[in-house]
């Protein structure tokens, strides 16, 4: 299986299939969103479209990075979401890099959201859809985001059956990153202090998460 990393900015093709990666923190957060109910999350380009998409389904839960916000019912922290009941709910998620890497590739056949806590049910599926080659997307701090990376690589490995990707030296990558670090000392408005903790949970979730494009929106949805 060929294996591509790439920032978002270096995309110039469509790929055959793209795995877009954001740990810290957008694609935790939108496993976490699943395992508490969601249905579906749409993938906003801007916040003004996440808040035009709140306005027209006021019903929805918008969410997006930084401290709150009017208009927005959420942050960007799986510590602040994982004890939402999102029951059947759609979440509208704008985030700085992740949900920008997402709608770089659209138009790919088979796009994948991942971080580490939905890892290995990434990799199956990739396995299971006989990926010969796979775009990885990495989405913070222009595609230079180690944990990101890390993530990535992970994965690729385990989509190849390498049955020497051990995940620790992955996690510790993580967890010594800029933005493990910025999370641990406060930097980043609206975290919580088991943001970092909860991004490093390996395999936590038992479901892949698909994004496709449903009625002009970009919609992530859980495929287990």
């Amino acid at each position: 299986m060929d294996a591509r990393f790439l920032g978002t900015a270096e995309l110039v093709e469509t790929p055959s299939a793209a795995v877009v990666v954001d740990v810290m923190r957008a694609f935790t957060v939108a496993a976490w969103a699943f395992a508490r109910g969601a249905e579906k999350i749409v993938l906003a380009a801007s916040l003004d479209e996440a808040l035009a998409l709140k306005e027209d389904h006021p019903e929805w839960v918008a969410l997006k990075d930084g401290p709150p916000a009017p208009g927005f019912d959420a942050v960007n922290s799986p510590g602040l979401l994982r004890s939402a009941d999102l029951g059947g709910r759609t979440v509208v998620q704008k985030t700085t890099a992740g949900t920008v890497g997402a709608l770089a590739v659209k138009d790919a056949p088979l796009v994948l959201c991942a971080g580490f806590v939905v890892a290995e049910a990434t990799a199956e599926l990739l396995r299971a859809r006989g990926c010969d080659s796979v775009t990885y997307v990495v989405t913070g701090e222009d595609g230079r985001a180690d944990e990101d990376l890390a993530c990535a690589q992970y994965i690729a490995r385990r989509a190849a059956w390498d049955g020497e990707a051990v995940a620790g030296e992955y996690l510790r990558r993580a967890g010594a990153s800029r933005a493990a670090e910025e999370l641990a000392q406060g930097v980043r408005e609206g975290a919580h202090p088991d943001d970092v903790a909860l991004c490093l949970e390996l395999d936590r979730f038992p479901f892949a998460m698909v994004a496709a494009v449903e009625d002009s929106l970009m919609v992530l949805r859980p495929y287990a």
